[in-house]
């Protein structure tokens, strides 16, 4: 397939398919009329870069790491160093912290809209609507709003 195809089929432009090329991530063989070709294998590839990227890892690392990883056609040509494995172990801490302040800060958003869901004592009555009946509405309202704070 060529670069076209392969950035429509992973949704990742062709210029970026050109710089994983570069920086050694991905390999095209060329037509006679020296035109990218990649094979199937190229869709997955492409699709594990991208992941690698989205965890924060640099291209450096991903090209290190990238023959390491079990490809469509069976398992890894190479494999992983200690020093990669201790690389890639603190990328994972440095992952798992990240996920931990994203929590946190989930945490924080929930509190404040719960407290935002909250009718404040404060708050002015809400605007009378016509008729008998919104008077009604609004005098129960605050008859409940009494009721909580007691």
């Amino acid at each position: 397939m060529r670069v076209g195809e392969l950035a429509e089929r992973t949704g990742v432009s062709e210029r970026s398919l050109r710089y994983y090329e570069k920086q050694g991530l991905l390999t095209a063989e060329r037509t006679p009329g020296g035109h990218r070709q990649f094979g199937e294998w190229a869709v997955d590839r492409v699709i594990r870069i991208q992941a690698l990227y989205a965890a924060g890892l640099n291209s450096t690392r991903i090209a290190a790491l990238l023959p390491c990883m079990r490809d469509a056609d069976g398992g890894p040509s190479a494999r992983a160093t200690e020093r990669l494995v201790a690389e890639l172990a603190e990328e994972r801490r440095r992952i798992d912290r990240l996920i931990a302040d994203l929590l946190r800060s989930r945490e924080v958003l929930d509190e404040v809209m719960e407290l935002a869901a909250q009718p404040r004592e404060d708050a002015p009555p809400p605007p009378a609507a016509h008729g008998r009946v919104a008077g009604e509405v609004a005098h129960e309202m605050a008859r409940k709003r009494q009721k909580t704070r007691s």
